[in-house]
Order: C-alpha cells, then sequence, then structure tokens
C-alpha cells in the first residue's frame, strides 16, 4: 500500500503542479496577480486548495491517499478538456517540473507523510531565481545586439487601445523607404522585447518599431530605457487593466514613461494623454478633449470628417483626405499617428497615400470576412470600450439581421459592461454571451427574447447554425479566454 500511495503521491504532486504553473502562466507567472486579480478565484478552491485539504487529511488518517488523488486527478481532467489555452511547455515550465519533482523525491524518502505545497512552492522560487539569471544573460545579449546596429532607428509606440494597429500600420508604411521590422504579433513586455532582438530581428534593420505594454507602473519605463526610441506614438489612453493601476491618473503617468528616451527627436501623443505640446512633442485627435477641458489646447494636428463604412475608413488631417481599407472610425486616430510619424520619417504624400491603399486589416481587429452568405466582423483582439463602441456603430450600418458574440469586457469595471450591454440591445437583433463574467449584467440590460448564454466555446459551432443564416451580420467583439 505504500508504493500504491507513493506513486500517487508523485502523480497528484503533478496534477497540483500543472494546475499551479498553468494559472501562473497565463498571469505572467506573477503569482501576486493569479491570487489576486484571477478572474475565476473558485478554481483554486475546486482544484487546488479543497483537493490539497482532502488528499492531506486522507495521507494522515489511513492508507487512502490515493483514492483522493484518483478523484482529483479525474476532476482536474475535466478542467483541462475545457481550456482554451492550455499549458505551453516552454523551458520555464520543464525547469519548474524538474526542480518540484526533486524536491518530492527528497521529501518522500526523508518523511513519513508527503507534502504537496512545500514541492510546488519550493519549484516556483527555485524557477524565479533561475530565470532572473537567465533574463540577465539575454538582456546583456540583446542590448550588445541592439547596441552594435548604430544606423538603426528605434519607433516606440504605446497607448491603452490600439498599440498594435499603429505598430502594424507605422511599420507597413514605413517599409516604402527603409527595411523595417517590428516586434510580432503582441509581444510587448521587455522579457519578448528581448527575445525578439536576440532570436529574430534582421542585422539589416533600419527601422525597429517595438511595441510596449504596461500592468504596472515602471513596466514602459523599463523598455523605454532599453531600446531608447528616436520617435514615439502615444495612442489612445483609457481605463484599460484599471484594477492594476486603480485610477486614470496612474495609467497616463505610466504611458507617458515612454518620453525618458535618451534619444527621442520627436512624438505624437493623443490629446486622451492631456498634455500640452512642446517643440518636439506634438498632440493629435479630434479636439474632443480640449471642447471638455477649456484648459487643453486643441490639437496641432486635428482628425476631422471621419466617415466609417463596412468598406474602409476616411479622414482629414491637417487638410489633407486619406482613406485605407481599415473597418471602424476609431482607426482613424490610429492611422493619422501612422502618417504624422511617416511623414517624419521622409516620406511624401503620394507614399503615405499608396500605402494606405495597400494596407490590410490587422487579424482580428474589426477583420470583415465574408463567408457563406454571412458577413463576419472579427473583432475578437479589441477589448476596450471605445472599439468595442465603434464597432457596435459599425454594425448598425447594416441593413440586415445582426448577431453578436462577446464575453463583454475584461478588467475594467461594471459600469462600462452596462453601457457595452444597452448598446449591444439597441443595435443587435441576437446578443450571445460567452461565459459567466459578464452574464448577469447583460441579462439586466438586454431583452431576454434576445439574449443567449454559451457556457463554452465548445457550444459555439452548434450555436451558430441554430443562430445565424445567411444575409446576417455577425461581429466577434473580444474574445476572453476559458481562465476569464
Amino acid at each position: 500500500m505504500q508504493i500504491v500511495n507513493l506513486i500517487f503521491y508523485f502523480l497528484f504532486l503533478m496534477g497540483m503542479g500543472y494546475y499551479a504553473i498553468t494559472n501562473l502562466q497565463w498571469y505572467s507567472y506573477k503569482l501576486e496577480r493569479v491570487i489576486f486579480h484571477h478572474t475565476k478565484a473558485w478554481w483554486h478552491f475546486v482544484y487546488f486548495l479543497i483537493p490539497y485539504g482532502l488528499y492531506m487529511l486522507a495521507d494522515f488518517s489511513g492508507d487512502y491517499a490515493f483514492v483522493a488523488a484518483i478523484v482529483y486527478l479525474g476532476l482536474l481532467y475535466q478542467w483541462y478538456r475545457g481550456l482554451d489555452k492550455p499549458l505551453v511547455w516552454t523551458g520555464r515550465v520543464k525547469r519548474f517540473y524538474a526542480a518540484m519533482l526533486l524536491f518530492a523525491v527528497f521529501i518522500a524518502l526523508t518523511f513519513n507523510h508527503f507534502t504537496v505545497i512545500i514541492p510546488i512552492f519550493l519549484a516556483y522560487f527555485i524557477s524565479l531565481f533561475i530565470e532572473k539569471m537567465l533574463f540577465n544573460g539575454f538582456k546583456r545579449k540583446a542590448e550588445a545586439k541592439i547596441g552594435s546596429m548604430k544606423d538603426l532607428t528605434v519607433v516606440g509606440v504605446t497607448a491603452s487601445y490600439g498599440k498594435t494597429s499603429i505598430k502594424n500600420f507605422v511599420t507597413h508604411l514605413l517599409k516604402a523607404k527603409y527595411s523595417t521590422y517590428a516586434t510580432p504579433r503582441s509581444v510587448n513586455t521587455l522579457g519578448g522585447v528581448m527575445k525578439d532582438i536576440n532570436e529574430d530581428l534582421p542585422d539589416d534593420t533600419q527601422v525597429y518599431v517595438v511595441e510596449m505594454g504596461a500592468r504596472g507602473e515602471g513596466d514602459i519605463a523599463e523598455i523605454t530605457t532599453f531600446v531608447n526610441p528616436h520617435y514615439v506614438v502615444v495612442g489612445k489612453i483609457g481605463p484599460a487593466h484599471i484594477e492594476y493601476f486603480k485610477s486614470m491618473e496612474n495609467i497616463r503617468n505610466t504611458k507617458m514613461e515612454i518620453m525618458q528616451s535618451k534619444r527621442l527627436k520627436e512624438a505624437w501623443v493623443h490629446e486622451s494623454a492631456m498634455v500640452k505640446p512642446e517643440a518636439h512633442i506634438h498632440v493629435y485627435g479630434t479636439g474632443e478633449m480640449a471642447k471638455k477641458n477649456p484648459e487643453l489646447p486643441a490639437p496641432e494636428f486635428l482628425i476631422e470628417d471621419i466617415e466609417a463604412t463596412l468598406e474602409g475608413t476616411s479622414f482629414t488631417l491637417n487638410g489633407i483626405r486619406y482613406t485605407a481599407n481599415i473597418l471602424g472610425a476609431f482607426n482613424a486616430m490610429n492611422l493619422a499617428a501612422s502618417v504624422l510619424t511617416a511623414k517624419a520619417m521622409g516620406l511624401s504624400d503620394e507614399e503615405i497615400q499608396k500605402g494606405l491603399s495597400t494596407l490590410k486589416p490587422v487579424e482580428h481587429r474589426l477583420q470583415r470576412i465574408d463567408a457563406g452568405g454571412k458577413v463576419i466582423l472579427d473583432d475578437s483582439f479589441n477589448g476596450n470600450i471605445d472599439g468595442m463602441m465603434a464597432s457596435f456603430d459599425l454594425a448598425s450600418t447594416y441593413q440586415g439581421r445582426k448577431v453578436i458574440i462577446t464575453p463583454g469586457l475584461v478588467e475594467v469595471d461594471d459600469a462600462l459592461n452596462a453601457e457595452v450591454a444597452k448598446r449591444a440591445n439597441e443595435v443587435f437583433d441576437v446578443v450571445v454571451v460567452t461565459g459567466d463574467l459578464n452574464y448577469e449584467i447583460f441579462k439586466r440590460f438586454v431583452d431576454a427574447k434576445k439574449l443567449v448564454k454559451l457556457a463554452s466555446k465548445a457550444e459555439m459551432e452548434a450555436m451558430l447554425v441554430e443562430q445565424t443564416a445567411p444575409g446576417d451580420l455577425i461581429l466577434f467583439a473580444n474574445d476572453a479566454p476559458s481562465f476569464v
């Protein structure tokens, strides 16, 4: 029986470790975020604390700990099957498992009873130490590489909303004149940027466009002082990740850390940052902030006459009309920032207009797909209030039946989701809410006959067959993973 319990001890530990490291990976290996900011904190009780307590009780009270282990592994398997973002077996995860099992062997050989928590936490802290050492090595290597590229120009991009879109638009326009490379996908942390420099940044790059994200004060400063951009774009600032920053002032201050670059030549800052222009710092926008706050000057670069249809977006920037096959009125400000950057770096209006004409939508950000007689607007990577409202406005121009599929907004207060629910009720004929996170809010503001709930994404295909038909417009607005 002792051998059986020993075998199931290791199986139980591996299961508990899998749950722990999966959640840590989702939240950037920040233990504090896993404990205090997890949107399904009840999972910790069901899949960690209660099973741990029952296992230890069984272990101390008799020879039946293996029963608790078997029940837990079955429960964990069901949890695993419901995940749409399972664990990625990176080097860090493998090192965590190796340390955890090493500590477990020591405990099993030393004590009569097998504890589970100690190997997991020791492995976590040991892996933190190892990652810090590796991180410092990667950082020195990236510093040496980027320092050796003497003619490299760096463009830094940050915002609460639209960072990736601005980065991609700038990159596309600058490719007309320069060998341009940008951080891939949504890579926007210091570690991600360093990895990108070490592994993928071509040696012949002339312009490197770097996206910078943040979940706390100092995050932007960390990336900025590492790459020291020559040109900077600060896009729209809003309450994204407000639960981490606590206030809009903290968000603005964090985004403006990008100005700490030692090589800064010129910057374009959206009016939502509420800064006053200087010789090398220019404010752009529609002028809405100046209307609300007379103390703020009107934007130096004014975006006017925005026209957004299901075919594209047009706007006027300081008297010049621009058009791109990009959907959503909110994208006018992202396109304008890209135009301003390209002009400062020597592109002519003719080159810019040509670049805009060949610009393709960013995947999953108001991307139009025509399939099976249906118009699909894939906005699943857009999780902010302004972008979502703009997608609703765009959908409202469609004459046929309209369906929205959304989890609502994540990491914002309930008031914003109430706004989303009310507007969705006005625009759409069918409102499909995925998951539990915001369902109760939608239930309060959406007509019951319109509202459909999807417990999991596995039900999506069947729902689309039942609820949609040729001629419908289907908007995928935001997409929260199953752990949210």
